[in-house]
């Protein structure tokens, strides 16, 4: 039995170095880059524009023709509830270490183009969802395969179902509760099966509500956290402010050419700052992956570009703003040398600057890691639902729920390394199809925009 544990750690290990190898990290970047050419560079320009749909939809229309079950708002909130979570404490810090500080830049550069990404997801997901048995709007990328595509591509759609069935349970739900757990047993001294049984009655109470009460709960914790999170982080950038024009020197001198070993930190090739810098972005903020859709598709709208624009503010949010402050953070306090890695390198940045610092990234990583098994519950569901129909709902919640304490308690070795594979097996189908339908994606936002615009000076003639 552990011969063949062994050979099946080996084989997932050879899987996985193919599917996040080089022609996966340009195929993710060249998409980004595709699609930001085609819209000609508008997720950036627009930016301004997405927040304001952001706070104009933070409440839920009461308008009975508007379609979808939660605000446009609280849509964005269970999609960070998902991608806010260990990639950006713990992926970070990894990155860094493996790949040195021009990991960051790397990290910078997929966010800007996987805005691109994340915002054509979303329109294709509320343009192509569906409504269900229950009377739910479901959408996502099995969705916008079999609708938008020939018959031929079906099967596409159904890979997508299936590995996003399977990845849930790994990096949405075992990896998040063993992070969870370690962080408190480290910093508070709590038994990991207390950890474990209490979110799993956490866990169910929010998910048999659904994705309302999974959207009213990310709503809530994800903004506050967030908030918190952000402001610890500058406390500490302000600390060693004096330090952050040579870290920023740093992290773009790194990022071309190779960084000699200092310290406990082991020496980098550019290589290994690309590689790691677009992996552990990708990572952090699913931009690509095909899971943020699925949330955005129960949206309250009518229009799929307004989603779009309010979507690719998950992106910058995730990486530009909170996985810089973490990164910067491990920089300026010189921690990337320490020999920490992983969460712990976080930690000893955060708690160098800051009396509490260690407790700070604790309770942060917690909750992170909390919502991101909510987000990622609503995720698996509906690949389950996809594959099997809507009386597999209740059965999968059960399941999920069980399965958190197990996590909380489990060496999770392999199963970082089989979900980390499972996810690039989800970017594949996800990415195959928003090339062949970015012609789709185009054309609304070009109509969109050219509607906003007419609306503008018939506005100005009055």
């Amino acid at each position: 039995m552990e011969a063949l544990l062994e050979k099946l750690v080996d084989w997932t290990g050879v899987v996985n170095g193919i599917v996040w190898g080089t022609p996966m990290l340009v195929f993710i970047l060249g998409v980004g880059l595709f699609l930001s050419v085609g819209l000609k560079f508008m997720p950036i320009l627009k930016l301004g524009t997405g927040f304001k749909l952001l706070w104009t939809g933070r409440i839920p229309d009461k308008d009975q023709n508007m379609k979808g079950e939660i605000s446009p708002f609280n849509a964005l909130m269970t999609s960070l509830s998902a991608t806010i979570g260990t990639g950006n404490i713990a992926g970070v810090a990894t990155a860094i270490v493996m790949g040195g500080p021009g990991a960051l830049f790397w990290m910078w550069c997929t966010a800007l183009v996987g805005m691109a990404t994340k915002f054509a997801e979303a329109v294709l997901a509320v343009k192509y969802r569906e409504v269900d048995d229950y009377g739910n709007h479901v959408g996502g990328p099995m969705y916008y395969i079999k609708n938008g595509l020939s018959s031929k591509w079906a099967w596409l759609g159904t890979a997508f179902a299936l590995f996003g069935s399977f990845a849930g349970f790994g990096i949405g739900n075992t990896v998040q509760a063993n992070s969870v757990a370690d962080a408190l047993s480290t910093n508070f001294a709590v038994p990991t099966w207390v950890t474990g049984v209490v979110m799993m009655v956490l866990v169910g109470l929010v998910l048999m509500g659904g994705i309302k009460r999974i959207a009213d709960v990310a709503g809530k914790l994800v903004p506050l956290m967030t908030v918190f999170y952000i402001t610890a982080g500058l406390a500490v950038l302000v600390v060693y402010a004096a330090e952050i024009p040579a870290a920023f020197a740093l992290v773009i001198e790194s990022a071309f050419s190779p960084v000699a070993a200092q310290g406990g930190f082991a020496g980098a090739a550019v290589w290994a700052a690309i590689r790691f810098g677009v992996a552990r972005g990708v990572f952090s903020n699913e931009a690509g992956l095909g899971s943020a859709p699925i949330a955005h598709a129960a949206a309250q709208t009518n229009n799929p570009v307004a989603q779009g624009l309010v979507a690719m503010l998950g992106t910058f949010i995730d990486t530009i703003i909170v996985c810089s402050i973490t990164g910067l953070a491990i920089v300026v306090s010189g921690a990337w040398t320490s020999g920490e890695n992983g969460a712990a390198l976080t930690s000893y940045a955060f708690s160098h600057a800051l009396p509490m610092g260690n407790y700070i990234v604790a309770v942060a990583l917690a909750i992170f890691a909390f919502t991101t098994i909510l987000g990622w519950s609503f995720y698996s569901e509906k690949c389950v639902q996809y594959l099997f129909g809507v009386k597999a709902i209740k059965l999968f919640r059960l399941i999920w729920t069980l399965v958190v304490p197990l996590g909380a308690m489990a060496s999770l070795d392999f199963i970082w390394l089989l979900a980390d594979t499972l996810n690039a097996m989800m970017a594949i189908p996800n990415l195959i199809a928003l090339m062949l339908l970015s012609p789709v994606v185009f054309e609304l936002t070009r109509k969109y925009f050219k509607k906003q615009k007419e609306a503008k000076e018939l506005a100005k003639q009055r």
